[in-house]
């Protein structure tokens, strides 16, 4: 592989990978469930580190950090009762799916890279990038404690506000 190749693949992940992190950042916005936003808050905070990884990577050749791929929409969110989680199962089920399609996209890919240290970064953003889409997965299932069990029996309420308060 020459030096070329090796800078359009990681160019080309990295587009897609910032464009996974815009979609997840506007689906927290979108999804106010307190244990489904904390599930993209966890994905969003490993994707950043991805990006610096990727960031690296690609400066390495010095090219330009790629702007994202085009942007993927967030589906709409249906009027529900108030505290139902069932109501976020679009967009969760629509993130699961944009995940399994990028690892199915890259997986040949890199595993024909003859550059063993980044073949070996992208695998494992690749295999984080599965996790994530379990994350999505059982949230959409109604799992609420994918991150983790509350203790002492505490009942779930409350929800994230779309937009953090500002002075």
């Amino acid at each position: 592989m020459n030096p070329t190749e090796l800078q359009q693949i990681l160019t080309d992940f990295t587009a897609d990978r910032v464009s996974l992190l815009e979609r997840h950042e506007a689906g927290a916005r979108a999804v106010s469930h307190y244990d489904f936003n904390n599930a993209y808050q966890y994905v969003i905070n490993r994707e950043e580190t991805h990006l610096a990884w990727l960031q690296s990577a690609v400066g390495e050749f010095t090219a330009a950090f790629p702007t994202a791929s085009p942007t993927i929409a967030v589906p709409g969110i249906p009027k529900g009762k108030k505290g139902d989680p069932g109501v976020f199962r679009a967009v969760l089920e629509d993130d699961a799916r944009h995940l399994a399609s990028f690892v199915e996209r890259w997986r040949a890919r890199v595993a024909g890279m003859t550059h063993a240290r980044h073949r070996i970064m992208l695998d494992v953003i690749l295999g984080e990038s599965r996790e994530h889409q379990r994350v999505f997965e059982q949230a959409a299932a109604g799992v609420e404690d994918m991150l983790g069990k509350r203790t002492g029996g505490v009942p779930r309420q409350g929800a994230v506000l779309p937009s953090r308060w500002m002075e």
